[in-house]
């Protein structure tokens, strides 16, 4: 069922085009994703189709009765009520119905309604008909999926009375979600909804977000959450839109692909046209080839020539670099507590870093991760336990609220008078790297969007040449782009790093080391983050197996060779779901693959040409019985 069309649409902001001739649909059950530079207009155009703003060309279909629920970046739930009574707001129709069940429950259990007989079927006929609604509304499980919402965004250990009011920014954006969660419209458009989410809670939204009823259209910089939970991706890019199939690991792929081909095609007609060019200019005023001279000419002028294909817009280019190498041991902790007025959030850390390690903090929201390094850097005092710095240690420290920097210099003054003999020329060249060029260098820094902001703090802290990086959520108000030029970085980066991030494919692409940081302690796990992950599901299920086994034995301790034969039963099964996973994304962007080799045949400039015919035959023959062992793979595997 198609709930929302869009076509031809434009957005202007005065005489700026900000969209030209954007088309897209969102079917039921499609999980879409907007992917962009930052500004080229995807919140735009989200707020276009939820209603908030007004378009200037195109039309907007949505069938009558289609409900659209729209979430903004960093949208606050602002209440005077406590978290459990706003949450009931969402339901004010059917708690309206429960009430009225009640009052007919009471009047039916009356003497005097069981002695009019019309009466009380009148009642009990109101009754019925308002119970099937109740039920099929949802009216038997409204306070469960509250709960279960709730749960999921890390508001369990809450007090149910607990004002929205007294919460902090980051709670009143979850509650927000949640609240949005609950309304279940059948369009859920979501701008940048993992923002203040934490680890485990990211992972809960995506389940949710897989299984929801309606379909799904987000704005997100989070690339494992768009691979986990997203079927389609639009791509905006100059002011116009182009529509891929699969996740976005598979956008990358389609999107280098699709570029390949159109220049080879766009090289290969720029051939053509040479030849057809240089044959007339020579052959034009010979009498006797004239004829076929014209005839070109015509050719030439009849041609449909292509556009060059624009790759990828400008990146931010940028390389750490280090003044002086450190010793190899370069930080170590024993026995810290940290906290803020003698109040403590976290207690019993220790961990040892060495030269050349990148080290990831994780841990959910509020335990600290921040703390700690703000206590490392010495910004914090320690409550107790001992920071010790290694030889040579110079550290570069990046805070997320840099993001926020609200200085009245210039960005060139900004950077410049840190470093004030470094000539005008560098400074300049350095700034046009993180893409500030021209006049924008002389932007008031106050005045920066956060993601320019976020830019300007990497371009200060790449001056600095540390070989101890410190980062608190660097990857914030970056645009994809910007994250992988980070990563590829930090990546080539020869020193030492330490940092906090909710992003899993940054954590993935730069981690060595994970280090989990709780209430009580730190622990240590030697890979990247889809190793602690998998560490994190043996101690689970080590815990539940101990629990069954002394639950079904209490006098005789678990049997470890049988745990073993389990979990090594749990990692297979794990292993086919993977792989699963893996095929069914493959079959996807083969069938994409032989769709669009069969609509190229269809193509009467094609197949009027017996060696493209052969070649793309060729091709959709290879790709079919890729498919087709795939295929066969998939159904043994799902037996």
């Amino acid at each position: 069922m198609i709930l929302l069309q869009i076509n031809q649409l434009s957005k202007y902001y005065g005489a700026e085009l900000i969209l030209s001739n954007m088309k897209l649909e969102v079917q039921n059950k499609d999980r879409i994703a907007l992917v962009g530079r930052n500004g080229a207009g995807k919140s735009t155009l989200l707020k276009i189709i939820a209603g908030h703003l007004s378009f200037d060309g195109g039309e907007l279909i949505k069938p009558k009765g289609v409900s659209i629920g729209y979430l903004a970046q960093d949208t606050g739930l602002e209440s005077e009520l406590s978290i459990w009574d706003e949450m009931l707001t969402v339901y004010e129709d059917l708690i309206s119905k429960e009430k009225e069940l009640r009052r007919l429950e009471k009047t039916m259990s009356q003497p005097e309604t069981f002695e009019n007989e019309l009466f009380y079927q009148k009642v009990l006929s109101e009754y019925d008909t308002l119970q099937v609604q109740f039920k099929e509304q949802g009216g038997y499980q409204y306070e469960a999926d509250i709960r279960s919402v709730l749960h999921g965004l890390q508001f369990a250990d809450f007090d149910r009375s607990t004002l929205i009011h007294s919460l902090s920014g980051g709670q009143k954006t979850r509650l927000a979600l949640g609240k949005l969660l609950l309304t279940k419209p059948d369009i859920l458009i979501l701008d940048e909804p993992t923002n203040h989410l934490d680890i485990e809670t990211l992972s809960w939204l995506e389940q949710y977000l897989q299984s929801y009823h309606g379909a799904v259209l987000i704005v997100s910089h989070d690339r494992y959450f768009l691979d986990k939970v997203v079927n389609q991706v639009y791509e905006i890019s100059r002011n116009a839109i182009k529509k891929y199939h699969g996740n976005y690991s598979n956008y990358l792929v389609k999107k280098a692909e699709d570029f390949e081909r159109d220049m080879k095609l766009f090289e290969k007609q720029q051939e053509e046209i040479e030849k057809l060019r240089d044959f007339v200019q020579r052959n034009l005023t010979r009498a006797s080839t004239t004829k076929r001279a014209q005839s070109r000419r015509k050719q030439l002028e009849k041609m449909d020539v292509m556009d060059r294909p624009q790759g990828d817009e400008k990146s931010a280019s940028f390389s750490f670099q280090i003044e002086r190498q450190s010793g190899n041991d370069v930080l170590s902790i024993q026995d810290l507590a940290i906290g803020y007025d003698d109040a403590c959030v976290s207690q019993n850390i220790s961990m040892k870093i060495s030269k050349g390690d990148s080290l990831a903090l994780v841990g959910p929201n509020g335990v600290g991760k921040s703390t700690l390094l703000k206590t490392i850097i010495g910004k914090l005092a320690a409550i107790h336990g001992d920071i010790r710095f290694g030889t040579n240690v110079q550290v570069s420290y990046y805070d997320q609220e840099q993001a926020n920097l609200v200085s009245n210099k210039r960005v060139l003054n900004e950077l410049w008078d840190e470093h004030p003999a470094v000539p005008e020329k560098e400074i300049r060249t350095i700034l046009g790297n993180f893409l500030f060029t021209g006049d924008e260098v002389l932007k008031t820094v106050s005045t920066l969007s956060g993601g320019e902001k976020a830019r300007l703090a990497l371009a200060k802290m790449m001056m600095e040449k540390g070989n101890f990086l410190i980062l608190d959520e660097p990857t914030n108000h970056l645009d994809l782009d910007s994250k992988l030029v980070l990563e590829n970085a930090l990546i080539d980066y020869p020193g030492t790093i330490l940092f906090v991030s909710h992003d899993r494919y940054f954590i993935n692409r730069i981690a060595t080391k994970v280090i989990e940081l709780s209430k009580v302690g730190s622990e240590e796990f030697l890979g990247d983050y889809d190793y602690y992950v998998e560490k994190k599901q043996e101690q689970l299920e080590i815990q539940e197996f101990e629990r069954n086994q002394n639950g079904a034995n209490l006098e005789q301790p678990a049997d470890k060779s049988s745990f073993k034969v389990d979990k090594e039963a749990k990692k297979a099964e794990r292993q086919r779901k993977r792989r699963i996973e893996e095929i069914e994304a493959t079959m996807e962007k083969l069938e994409s693959e032989v769709e669009h080799y069969n609509e190229l045949l269809c193509d009467p400039d094609v197949f009027q040409n017996h060696e493209k015919v052969l070649t793309i035959q060729t091709e959709l023959d290879r790709v079919q019985t890729e498919l087709d062992l795939l295929l066969e793979e998939w159904a043994e595997l799902a037996e």
